[in-house]
Formats: C-alpha cells, sequence, structure tokens
C-alpha cells in the first residue's frame, strides 16, 4: 500500500477504517523527508520525534470512537512563519533562526485540534518575500517536477513538500501570490480564501492587510477538508469576520450547469506565454462542455494592480519588520556595542537581500514628502481594483485566470531582475488587494513538461462556489493527478544559499 500516493482524504478514511494507522503513516512520510528530502529542501524543520508521539494520541483517540475531523491521524506540513509552540519558527530568516514561540497560531490549535499531524516546518522566501523561494536563509527549495527550476513562493516550500510526497497535504501564506502561484508551478491545487475567514493570530506577519493563510493538497477536496477546520471566528484576530467554518458538504456535486464563467480577456494580450495561454483558455473550453457559460469580458485596473501592491505591501513590511531590532525580537550582533549599533548591525546581518529592499521601499513611499504621491494614490487604486471586481461580480459568478505569465523558471534566472520577478504576480496580487478568495489548481503542462495553473476567483466568501467548480473540473480532468518522479530518480543535489 502506497501511503504517500494517497490523496490525505484517503489516508484518513484508510486510518478510520483501520487499514492503517496514524503512525504508520506520519513514519511513510517522515522517512520519505529523511531519504529524499535533500532533493528539494522543503522543509526547515521536521518534527520525527513530535509527529510520532501526536501520532499515537490520536490513534488512541479514533480507536477509542472519539468523532473527529476526517482529516484525524493524516500528517500536515506547515508553513515556517506560522508559530509553533517550543518548536523553532523561522519565517525563513536569519533574524529569527533561534526563536521559539511560546503560543501556537490558531491555525496551528485548530488542526491539532482535528486530530493532524504535524510533521515539520516548510521552508519559505525569508518573511515570504519572494516569488521563487530563493532568499530563504535556511537554501533554495527546488522544484520537484525538475530540480533545475525553482518552485514557486513564498510558499514554495510547503509545494514542494506536497509534490515530492514528503506530505499529503499543507498550509502555506498568501500575501500576493503565494499560495496559488508554488501551486501552478508544482502542479497543485490551493486555495487562498477570503481574506478575514481564518485567524492569522500567530502568523508572522508580513503585509497585515493582505496576509491570508490557506491549504495546498493533491486535489481540491483535500484542500476543502483542510480550509473547514482552519476557516472560521477568532477572537485574537481583530480582523476575523466569519462567524462559523466554512462546510462545503454540498459542494461535490459535479454540476455547474447554467453558472457564469468571465474570462478578462486583457489577462491573456500581453506578456503571457503561449502555452499557458493555451492551457486556460482550454479549461474555459472544458467548463463550457460541462454546461458553464463563459463569456469574455475586461478588468480595466489589471496594469495598476503590481505597482499598488508593492507600496502597499512594502510600507506595511517595514511597519511590521521593525519590531526586529535585536533588543526587543530577533538576532542581536556580536559586532554592536552600543544601541545605535545594536540596531544597525543586527538589521544589516539579520536581514537578507529582499527583506532590505522591500523594508526600504516601503519607508521610502511612506516618508515624509511620498506619503501623498505613492502610499495614498496606492491606496486609492486598491478602491478601484475592489469596484472593478464588484462590477464584475454582478454578471458572472467565477472568474477563470492564469495564476502566472509563465511555467516555473530556472534557479538563479530572475532573482536578480527583483521588477521581473515583481510583474510575473500580476494576475495573483489583485486578489489580495480586493480581500477575495481565490482556488489555483493545475489545467495542463507547458513545452518544458511543467505545470501550468490556473485560477478561479470568486467574490467574498464565495469558497463553495469555487470549490464546485474546481471540483467539477477535476472530476472530468487528470491533471492533478499526475505527479513528479524526478526527486524519486534524480541525484539529490544540495541545496545552495539564497541570493542574501
Amino acid at each position: 500500500m502506497d501511503i504517500r500516493s494517497m490523496t490525505a482524504l484517503e489516508i484518513g478514511e484508510k486510518i478510520r477504517k483501520r487499514e492503517i494507522s496514524s503512525v504508520e503513516a506520519a513514519k511513510a512520510f517522515l522517512d520519505a523527508a529523511k531519504s529524499e528530502g535533500s532533493a528539494t529542501n522543503a522543509y526547515i524543520t521536521v518534527l520525527e520525534e513530535e509527529a510520532l508521539d501526536a501520532a499515537e494520541k490520536i490513534q488512541k483517540r479514533i480507536d477509542q470512537g472519539e468523532s473527529m475531523s476526517p482529516l484525524a491521524g493524516v500528517p500536515v506540513a506547515v508553513k515556517d512563519n506560522l508559530c509553533t509552540k517550543g518548536v523553532k519558527t523561522t519565517a525563513g530568516s536569519k533574524m529569527l533562526e533561534n526563536f521559539y514561540p511560546p503560543y501556537h497560531a490558531t491555525v496551528i490549535d485548530k488542526l491539532s485540534d482535528a486530530g493532524a499531524v504535524i510533521l515539520g516546518k516548510t521552508n519559505q522566501d525569508e518573511f515570504a518575500m519572494g516569488g521563487s523561494t530563493e532568499t530563504s536563509y535556511y537554501g533554495i527549495t527546488r522544484n520537484p517536477w525538475n530540480t533545475d527550476c525553482v518552485p514557486g513562493g513564498s510558499s514554495g516550500g510547503s509545494a514542494a513538500a506536497v509534490a515530492a510526497k514528503l506530505a499529503p497535504y499543507a498550509l502555506g501564506s498568501d500575501t500576493g501570490g503565494s499560495i496559488r502561484q508554488p501551486c501552478a508551478f508544482c502542479g497543485l491545487t490551493g486555495i487562498k480564501p477570503t481574506y478575514g475567514s481564518v485567524s492569522r493570530y500567530g502568523l508572522l506577519a508580513y503585509a497585515s492587510s493582505l496576509d491570508q493563510i490557506g491549504p495546498m493538497g493533491k486535489d481540491v477536496k483535500d484542500c476543502a477538508a483542510a480550509l473547514s477546520v482552519i476557516s472560521g471566528y477568532d477572537i485574537k484576530d481583530s480582523t476575523s469576520i466569519l462567524e462559523k467554518p466554512f462546510d462545503f458538504s454540498r459542494a461535490f456535486d459535479g454540476n455547474i450547469k447554467g453558472m457564469k464563467i468571465g474570462v478578462p480577456k486583457n489577462y491573456f494580450e500581453i506578456g503571457i506565454s503561449e502555452d499557458v495561454k493555451n492551457a486556460v483558455l482550454n479549461a474555459a473550453k472544458e467548463f463550457e462542455h460541462q454546461g458553464a457559460i463563459v463569456e469574455e469580458f475586461e478588468i480595466p485596473t489589471i496594469e495598476y494592480a503590481v505597482p499598488a501592491y508593492y507600496i502597499i505591501a512594502c510600507a506595511e513590511a517595514s511597519s511590521n519588520l521593525s519590531r526586529y531590532d535585536g533588543i526587543k525580537f530577533g538576532y542581536r550582533s556580536d559586532q554592536a556595542n552600543d544601541l545605535l549599533s545594536t540596531f544597525y548591525q543586527s538589521r544589516s546581518e539579520g536581514f537578507g537581500k529582499e527583506a532590505k529592499r522591500r523594508i526600504m521601499l516601503g519607508s521610502f513611499v511612506l516618508s515624509s514628502g511620498y506619503f501623498d504621491a505613492y502610499y495614498k494614490k496606492a491606496l486609492q487604486v486598491r478602491g478601484l481594483i475592489k469596484e472593478s471586481f464588484q462590477q464584475a461580480f454582478q454578471k458572472y459568478q467565477v472568474i477563470l485566470s492564469p495564476v502566472s505569465p509563465g511555467t516555473a523558471y530556472k534557479i538563479g534566472e530572475q532573482i536578480s531582475d527583483p521588477l521581473a520577478m515583481y510583474l510575473a504576480d500580476i494576475y495573483t496580487v489583485s486578489i489580495n488587494l480586493a480581500g477575495l478568495p481565490a482556488v489555483a489548481l493545475p489545467c495542463g503542462f507547458g513545452e518544458n513538461g511543467m505545470p501550468v495553473g490556473m485560477q478561479l476567483i470568486g467574490n467574498a466568501f464565495t469558497e463553495e462556489t469555487l470549490i464546485k467548480t474546481a471540483y467539477c473540473y477535476q472530476l472530468n480532468t487528470d491533471y492533478h493527478t499526475k505527479t513528479p518522479d524526478l526527486v524519486k530518480n534524480k541525484e539529490s543535489l544540495p541545496a545552495k544559499g539564497g541570493d542574501r
């Protein structure tokens, strides 16, 4: 029985039927992480002892007949910017290389209550700042489909872990596409939920008005099950809105007849590769074949999304990361000998190049004389983007778009050109600016053999509609069942340090 090839829900069902135990499931993935993990460098920390102990305890509860989640006993990987009590939580940065939180993030508590077994903490771009998982202090993460390529970012470790069968599903965070883009690059399914539907308490903040935690898995049913577990109101998060966790029990009938799906034609005009364009448009034809009404339209504000996003995100990052000063939080330099040098040396040594770049940009746009010219205008553009989506949702239930203009690129290809990497977020950042939900799922392969992803975008709190639509597609196609074999067959490669 190949446990690692099963979906998370299949593993959960096998555990409930006593065909396998939670300990067997955890051991299968832990052994793989030890033997194959170096090929992708997906994990920063593997929690072997803790995971096996948790699996034993959960198995006892299951054996006693306790009613639990469908994911009870199933292993999961979590991104290393989610606080785990007593377990090192680094956010991919030297700044937090020795940070052991005294509390769990709310989503970690919810996973534990549901009986999940946490395998480890996954690699990421430093403080979630990057689109390739090349900026981590703990080395580059590699794409299991081709270890010469990036897995996407910033949740690249979570994506690589699932794609390489080192975890059945994982949690990531999405500030401007950091769940969806790695899913597209690694042939996975992921959900960026509506802002306020999943608690951010215990998430090490990058940009507080944009960050959201969400699941990544082999298919949309796994992601829906995980989102049901982690969603819902949290008094510890002032932006928490959703009163009760999502219930997707009616989302899997496979029927989308009469559903109106909009395709923004201006998303396909400039800068997109032909293989991505063709794969997404072929997906639109599949939706039509299943009875949906697919129409083209235009979202007029798309060209302003990337600059508005980076101004707002960097402004919030410069504020959020100011706490890491070598005194209150974070790394303290041994070279410091007074208060000023403690600040200067600790932040200079503790942060990598990309984090410094974004802190400086954020401080600049918030500074006197530039606040109105940049930050205030970016907020106005954000309002226009929200309005554009609201107008579209008066006519369409779902919007179909690409996730990224191209497939996964070679390691080192864009890290020295930040502008090119930022522009690759053109299809994803507007969803975060508007606080909307989106589901990313595989829809084909590029000429280079790498996966292509599409995203389904919905109005706020319409996750059920998006999941219903994604499930219909996956019911009638098999792209989500394809898996890479490169990790198994290719010689393991040492992870090289990122661009710092």
